[in-house]
């Protein structure tokens, strides 16, 4: 299966690319094809609301920036996991602005199923995060929820946490 892994943390070691790193090592060892895209370190920028892309731009954002190289890769995903650190209840800036800008393709070509993995510094905080998850991925994309991943305080980078998220990715079918 080729899985598109979204990763919004700034954090190149942090706790959120810790748990990405261990999903994909299940994932890869399941045989699956991964991509992550680093999304703090692209040039992404918010969506312009100017509805080009269900007019003239027939599913192409106007916007040149480094989303264009996300959107063939995104088009051809089977499942995209959304991967973040929990900043004020939600998604980082970064990664808010790339999901807004999945709007260009409306529904992914591929796209089936999803999945979420959030950190926190503290627990009961992922409502935000969750409530968009559902709603713009499960319930707009109808895609298949195959799970919501979450660590908080200690948990972060505990091996039981990281070899959660390897199963995880080791049993994806």
């Amino acid at each position: 299966m080729k899985i598109l892994v979204l990763n919004g943390s700034p954090r190149p070691k942090g706790n959120t690319a810790a748990m990405v790193n261990a999903f994909v090592k299940g994932a890869e060892e399941n045989g699956h094809d991964i991509t992550v895209v680093n999304i703090p370190s692209k040039q992404i920028s918010g969506c312009l609301a100017c509805e080009y892309c269900h007019t003239k731009g027939h599913k192409t954002c106007i916007q040149q920036d480094d989303m264009q190289e996300i959107y063939p890769v995104l088009n051809e995903a089977e499942m995209i996991v959304l991967a973040s650190p929990v900043y004020y209840h939600s998604f980082t800036g970064q990664l808010q602005c790339a999901i807004n800008r999945i709007y260009a393709l409306d529904r992914p070509d591929h796209l089936k199923k999803a999945a979420l993995i959030l950190s926190s510094g503290s627990d009961d905080v992922y409502e935000g995060a969750v409530y968009e998850y559902q709603k713009s991925f499960l319930e707009y994309l109808k895609l298949e929820d195959m799970g919501i991943f979450t660590a908080f305080d200690k948990q972060n980078q505990s091996e039981e946490k990281l070899d959660e998220l390897k199963n995880f990715g080791k049993s994806l079918r």
